[in-house]
């Protein structure tokens, strides 16, 4: 099992420097009119969630990291829990065209809800500009922003960095913490970690 885990763990790109190059980093204020479209075609901009937390989830649904949260329903349960006190979660799918992970819009819808999907919605990013401006290295890739638009986290969902479902239950959830804080009126106390999965296929 050591040595299954630690080659999986070879597909994993997690750079500090990486982080450091993104367009919007923890303090900033990601623009109102940054525009993305979901997996029905339909368009939004980061102003249309102004008022409410926002979570982003970078996801590739043949990613083994992922798929421990998705079998085991945790991610779709953190969705649907998040969605109902009042935040937006959005999926980011990042893989580039022929790339593991990427979605045609075409077989997008269908792809989405055999997950299970829980959130807002599913963002499309097969050209990489909104993984690669949040800093995205890897699925999946977890960041928060705060009702006025401040990006507050950015890392890893939680604090063991393993594909096995059965590390969910005792790890620390960095995103429901983050959120928590929010909820609080408290500055979030681990604004940043090293995020771990499989690299994004940009």
């Amino acid at each position: 099992m050591k040595t299954l885990l630690l080659s999986a763990l070879a597909l994993v790109t997690v750079s500090g420097a990486a982080l450091a190059e993104a367009t919007y980093t923890v303090g900033q204020v990601v623009p109102a009119d940054l525009k993305v479209t979901d997996q029905t075609g339909k368009a939004h901009t980061f102003g249309d969630f102004r008022g409410k937390n926002v979570v982003l989830e970078w996801t590739n649904y043949e990613c083994p990291f992922v798929r421990k949260f998705y079998d085991a329903g945790a991610m779709q349960a953190q969705q649907a829990a998040t969605v109902k006190d009042g935040a937006v979660w959005l999926s980011v799918i990042s893989s580039a065209p022929g790339k593991q992970g990427h979605l045609k819009a075409a077989e997008a819808p269908a792809a989405v809800a055999k997950q299970g999907f829980k959130g807002t919605a599913v963002i499309l990013d097969e050209q990489g500009s909104l993984g690669k401006a949040f800093g995205a290295t890897s699925t999946p890739t977890m960041a928060v922003l705060d009702t006025t638009g401040k990006l507050v986290y950015v890392g890893a969902i939680d604090s063991v960095p393993s594909f096995n479902k059965d590390d969910i239950a005792g790890a620390t959830n960095y995103v429901k913490a983050a959120l928590a804080d929010l909820a609080a009126g408290k500055p979030v106390a681990t604004p940043t970690t090293k995020s771990y999965g499989c690299s994004v296929k940009y």
